[in-house]
């Protein structure tokens, strides 16, 4: 991720600050960083829309914060056999899904029945199953933790939430008294005014 990216992504937190946004993108952040090894996060998105952006910029935390468990696998329903092997990893690669991996589903419009039917498999062998998605029902009913941007509602774009989701994953948890004392009093008093 560029500086441009960074300083936006912030710009974008500090927007979005008295929503739960911000939260819920460290939640998936946090999820995402449970991966037990470098390529064991998957990232698939529907036929027709590959999630090349998620992938790109968890390639980019993952080398910047030195999470190895952040390096994704882009999953692609019509790969190019004659592409580098990074890129040929299809579906089927779903179905060997395990605990310790994480799927992610990126999907801004209705999943289809064939994806839905792979994410069911991959969840009944132990993968954790996150989704990025438009507010589809039966997508969040099968994910273990879903981050809904319904495309009408939403302050935030569909593209604004994945790079929200994918700085989240590679910063470092915010554990401290400090901060949880400082969110507490945010949720009580409500949000800051500057003067």
């Amino acid at each position: 991720m560029n500086t441009m990216d960074a300083e936006a992504v912030s710009l974008l937190r500090e927007a979005l600050d008295s929503t739960e946004w911000p939260d819920r993108a460290r939640a998936l952040g946090r999820a995402m960083r449970t991966t037990r090894s470098p390529g064991g996060l998957l990232i698939a998105g529907t036929p027709d829309d590959e999630p090349w952006h998620l992938t790109a910029h968890l390639a980019d935390e993952a080398r910047l914060s030195g999470l190895t468990q952040l390096t994704p696998t882009l999953v692609r329903w019509s790969p190019d056999l004659t592409a580098p092997p990074h890129l040929r990893v299809g579906v089927d690669r779903l179905s060997e899904a395990r605990r310790g991996e994480t799927l992610v589903v990126v999907a801004e419009s209705q999943a289809p029945v064939p994806l839905l039917e792979r994410v069911s498999d991959a969840r009944k062998t132990g993968a954790t199953i996150l989704a990025i998605d438009g507010g589809d029902p039966e997508l969040e009913a099968l994910a273990h933790d879903a981050f809904a941007v319904p495309r009408l509602t939403a302050p935030l774009t569909f593209d604004g939430a994945q790079h929200l989701v994918s700085v989240a994953a590679g910063e470092a948890p915010r554990n401290g008294l400090r901060e949880r004392l400082a969110r507490l009093a945010d949720r009580i008093t409500g949000p800051r005014v500057p003067d």
